[in-house]
Formats: C-alpha cells, sequence, structure tokens
C-alpha cells in the first residue's frame, strides 16, 4: 500500500458545484416566503388590552385598583372573578405589569401603562421569570402545588414582586388548596397571588377570605357594540349595525365572544362590502327577531295554524328551535318588565319595545308567569326531543290552546258565578235545555239559560269608533279621534302611532275595553308611519274649506269691500227643496 499512489487526478472535479453540501457549500436557492402566508393573529387576540383603559365594562373594578394602588394600600392576594371573556386573565397579567412596573422616573406600581416599562414586554410575552402563570386545569395535584410554592421564600431576580398567576383557580384539588393556604395566610412580603375563576363557589372560603376579590361583570351590548365598531374601524372593514348588535346580544356578556364571531362575520361578505345583518343572522343561526315576536302575537291569539306556518318559515331560514324557544322567553321576560316597569327598561328597538310594551298591557301579569312556566318546559322538551322541530309545533299549539284560558283565580269567580270556565256554553240535550242528575237520583230540571248578549264583531278601525260611541264612553272616544292615528286593523290586533299630547295609558285602556266589549284580548301595538287621527283630519278638512271660500271671487270682492272683515264661522245650510212638478201642475189647476 506504500508503493500505491494517493494523489487525486488533477482533472477530475472536487465536488458537484450544482450539489449543495453541509461543509459550507452553496445550498440551493429556496424561495423567499410570501408575506400572504404569514400567520394570522385572531381579533381577540390582536385587541387584547394593553392597558386598564382598554378594558370594557369593568370601570368599577379599575377605579377600586387605581385607588388601591395611589394609597398604597395594595393586597398580596386577589381574586377574579366572572364568566368567560369578561377580561379576568387579561387583568391578572395587567396587574403583573403594574406591580412590577419600573422606568427611570417611576420605581413605584402604579396602574398607568400606557408607555412599556422594563418588564413590561417580557410580561406580556410570558418569558419574566418573576411571574409565574400556572393552569390550575392542567396541575391540580399537591406536588404541582408544593413545586410551585418552593420558590416563593427566594427574593424576585429582576422585577419588584414575584407575582403568581393561577387561571381556573377552582380546579386545585383539596390538598393543593390546603397547600396553597398557608403561603397564602402569611406570604412574604415580595410575593403577589392573582386568581382567575368562574367558578367561584368551589373556591374554599378559606382561600376567598384571604383575598381582595373583584367580580367581573357582562359587559353590557350597546359597550360591546363600541368595541366592535372600533375594531372594524381598525380593521377597515363595514358591517352592518344591526349586525353588530346581533353579535353583541349573542356574545352574552363576554367581549371575546362577541371579538371571535366577529372574526367569522368579516369573512362572511365579500372584500370591501358591508357585511349585511341577514348573514350575521344566519352565520350564528338566529331568528329575526321582528318575525318572532310575530310568532309571539299570534300564539298569544290563539292563532295555532298562523303560529306553525311562522315558525317553520324560520326554520327553513336555518332558525335554530331551541334559540326560536329561548327568544320566545325573552319576549314573554321583555313584556313582564315592560308591564311592571316601562317600555324604557327595554333595551331594544324602538318599535319592536313598543310591540313587546303592548302586549304587556293587554295581558295580565298572571298570563304572563303562566307562560313563562310553559316555556321552560317547553324548552326542555325541544333540546331532548329526537325532532326538535316537531316538538317545537306540540309546543306552539299547546301555548296557543292555553293562551285564552282562564288563570285559577279568573276560573274560580266564573265556577261561583255559574259561568262556563272555558268561555263558552256547556253542551245540553237537543232542545238546549233537559235533564240533569242530582245528587240521591234525582231528576231536576234545568231552567234554559238566559241567552247571551252577542259580542259585536268589528271589521274596521270605524267600528270600533263606533261602538266607542255606542258604550257612551265619552273620555275614551275623545281621546280615541284626538290622538290615534290608525297604521292598521285587522280582527285582534291595531297598530297606531300616538298623536303628540296622547295619554300614557291610552293603549292600555283601549285594550281592557275592547275586551270586555268584544270577549276576547286584543293587540294593540304602538307604531310609525300612521295616517292623520280623526281629529287632525276634521282640522285638515275644515282648513281646506276655509282655503277654498277665501279663494271665491265673490268672497273676495266682499271682503274687499268691507275692509277688516273676518270669517267667523263656515257652516253647510241645507238648501230648501223645490217644489215637483206634480205640485205645479196642481197649483196651476187650482188657480
Amino acid at each position: 500500500m506504500a508503493d500505491q499512489d494517493l494523489t487525486l487526478e488533477p482533472d477530475l472535479p472536487e465536488r458537484d458545484p450544482d450539489t449543495a453540501d453541509m461543509f459550507g457549500g452553496t445550498p440551493a436557492p429556496v424561495a423567499a416566503p410570501s408575506t400572504e402566508s404569514a400567520a394570522y393573529t385572531v381579533i381577540a387576540r390582536k385587541y387584547r388590552p394593553r392597558t386598564f383603559d382598554d378594558l370594557y365594562g369593568q370601570e368599577a373594578m379599575v377605579r377600586t385598583l387605581k385607588n388601591a394602588f395611589g394609597t398604597g394600600r395594595i393586597a398580596h392576594a386577589f381574586m377574579l372573578t366572572g364568566v368567560r371573556g369578561v377580561g379576568k386573565t387579561t387583568t391578572a397579567r395587567l396587574l403583573a405589569r403594574a406591580l412590577n412596573y419600573e422606568t427611570d422616573t417611576i420605581h413605584a406600581p402604579t396602574l398607568d401603562l400606557t408607555v412599556d416599562g422594563r418588564h413590561c414586554k417580557a410580561i406580556i410575552e410570558g418569558r419574566h421569570m418573576d411571574v409565574l402563570e400556572l393552569d390550575a386545569a392542567s396541575r391540580t395535584g399537591v406536588a404541582d402545588m408544593r413545586e410551585l410554592l418552593d420558590g416563593v421564600r427566594y427574593a424576585p431576580v429582576e422585577a419588584r414582586y414575584k407575582v403568581y398567576i393561577i387561571d381556573e383557580v377552582h380546579m386545585l384539588s383539596t390538598g393543593a388548596f390546603n397547600a396553597l393556604l398557608k403561603t397564602l395566610e402569611e406570604p412574604p412580603s415580595h410575593a403577589k397571588f392573582i386568581f382567575a375563576t368562574t367558578e367561584i363557589r368551589k373556591v374554599p372560603v378559606t382561600i376567598l377570605s384571604r383575598c381582595q376579590r373583584f367580580d367581573l361583570r357582562r359587559v353590557e351590548p350597546d359597550v360591546i357594540v363600541k368595541n366592535l365598531e372600533m375594531i372594524c374601524e381598525a380593521e377597515g372593514v363595514l358591517v352592518e349595525a344591526e349586525g353588530l348588535m346581533l353579535i353583541a346580544r349573542a356574545a352574552e356578556g363576554s367581549v371575546r365572544d362577541a371579538q371571535s364571531m366577529l372574526d367569522q362575520a368579516i369573512v362572511q361578505g365579500e372584500p370591501g362590502q358591508t357585511v349585511p345583518a341577514a348573514v350575521i343572522r344566519d352565520m350564528l343561526g338566529l331568528a329575526d327577531r321582528a318575525q318572532t315576536i310575530a310568532l309571539f302575537e299570534q300564539v298569544l291569539r290563539g292563532e295555532a295554524g298562523k303560529a306553525i306556518d311562522t315558525f317553520r318559515q324560520l326554520y327553513g331560514y336555518g332558525a335554530d328551535p331551541s334559540q326560536i324557544m329561548l327568544d320566545l322567553m325573552e319576549h314573554v321576560h321583555g313584556a313582564s318588565v315592560a308591564k311592571a316597569i316601562g317600555i324604557e327598561a327595554l333595551v331594544l328597538p324602538k318599535e319592536q319595545a313598543g310591540r313587546l310594551a303592548a302586549v304587556g298591557a293587554a295581558i295580565s301579569a298572571g298570563t304572563l308567569s303562566r307562560l313563562w312556566q310553559m316555556l321552560l318546559k317547553a324548552q326542555d322538551e325541544v333540546r331532548r326531543a329526537p325532532d326538535p322541530a316537531a316538538a317545537t309545533d306540540m309546543a306552539l299549539i299547546r301555548l296557543a290552546y292555553a293562551a285564552d284560558l282562564p288563570g285559577p283565580e279568573e276560573a274560580l269567580k266564573r265556577l261561583q258565578s255559574g259561568d262556563p270556565v272555558s268561555g263558552g256554553s256547556p253542551a245540553s240535550g237537543p232542545g238546549g235545555g233537559g235533564a240533569q242528575m242530582s245528587g240521591g237520583g234525582q231528576v231536576r230540571l234545568a231552567a234554559p239559560a238566559p241567552q247571551a248578549e252577542v259580542a259585536p264583531t268589528l271589521q274596521s278601525f270605524a267600528d270600533v269608533v263606533a261602538l266607542i260611541d255606542l258604550k257612551r264612553d265619552i273620555a275614551l272616544r275623545l281621546d280615541v279621534e284626538r290622538f290615534v292615528r290608525p297604521v292598521s286593523f285587522r280582527v285582534g290586533a291595531i297598530e297606531f302611532e300616538p298623536a303628540p299630547g296622547a295619554p300614557s295609558n291610552l293603549t292600555q285602556r283601549l285594550v281592557s275595553r275592547l275586551k270586555e266589549w268584544t270577549g276576547h284580548p286584543w293587540l294593540i301595538t304602538v307604531q310609525g308611519g300612521g295616517g292623520e287621527s280623526q281629529w287632525e283630519r276634521q282640522k285638515r278638512e275644515q282648513q281646506e274649506t276655509r282655503d277654498e271660500i277665501v279663494q271665491d271671487p265673490f268672497i273676495k270682492s266682499v271682503m274687499t269691500a268691507f275692509p277688516g272683515t273676518e270669517i267667523i264661522s263656515i257652516r253647510n245650510v241645507p238648501l230648501p227643496e223645490a217644489p215637483s212638478v206634480v205640485d205645479a201642475v196642481d197649483e196651476d189647476e187650482d188657480d
């Protein structure tokens, strides 16, 4: 082997110039990553609050914390509770930043986080060694808690405090709570604890008593809408205002849920186009609220067939039967609240609030309470039924049948007075009267019942005015003629626009009188776009007649000949009848 020539042949290349190797060779060109494929940050993370001023709907908690930090009375442990998405974890991280806030000029805890301090970026990114965040749902045991608390005795490395954030603290075991209890009772001065939970009742009282508790409340829909409008403006997207309100109501007080639904709604529309509310309604599986109010009114009028047709239309559009039942429950609640407090208590558009207030004025509190109990049972049936649509049909039939039934008190009064409980006369023999079996086997002849007064049938609004005049309710007639501007009329339902100055109880008076006189309930709703009241029409016609008379040439000449002349009144004087031809001939013959 020593004689073997190991030199390389000079004409052979050392390596293929087009091949990459691991020793510094030139690799094959790689296409640059496209900016369009970069990871997208969802809205809920992108617009997470960075300061306490960005926390929507939690002004009471922020005010308390500002006062505590301003006076130096900072608790060693905080308990944050509330429903999902109201900002518990976000508040905990903001508190960790506030406790360890430090700049070149500020060396004390503060809630003014408009300018990032030395530790803010590391805390936001979750890599600060003095801020430890634990998910209690995944580390529930005693060993996990002891491992966490072993470092409490040591001073912080960089920041002012060691901050322990424990999310979903109610998931800890009993042993873990006991391990935490002693440290929480006598913590070192450099340690702070921040707990967050959605189930405050599962946290032991011994832990709660050692914490300063903050209840983060649900955010109101109008506040959520403002947050969504801000995000839409920042993102350069257009969403209908009604669609934003649908999202806010569906979020049920959770800002995070609302932002997630907005993220989903934005991609429903075409780029550069406004996302319509109908698309958002379909996305959420909601029914049109105006249609569900109409369904509610049909149920109250006992119109089972129309109610089922309306429901099937909504179901065909994609509405969830369970959601429709929840909407009906919400309408019962709204009508009851409007009846007890007033229409201003309803957070709804003016037209919808007026319709529910009219229902509350027409239906007794006992009937509304009974409907609520029936809807609770119907909701459970629809949720459990193998065919939710069929269960909804049966629930609507049951509700429509029971809508006109008397309550227990009214039924008792009818029984005591001898009136039929169901509103109709009891079945009798062919002759209208008959023999009835009394106690002891004796036969008692039933006297023929007196014929009941036939209830009037109203086919137009003019019939309503005529009925009021017939019943000689002068005050109601004057108010109806002066302040009611009819919009639409159908048997059992009237829509009108109140004229300025209308009495606040006009709708309730009209409902009670019509129910008393016709024998069945009426739904009278307040709407916009009405015509003229009878009094306004008379005034207009009088003015038109006056203007026509003033323009008459003869009247003009008279008023010119007598300066200062005024037209005081205008009366239609009947002209004398001309004698007939026969009478004229008889007079000639007599002459």
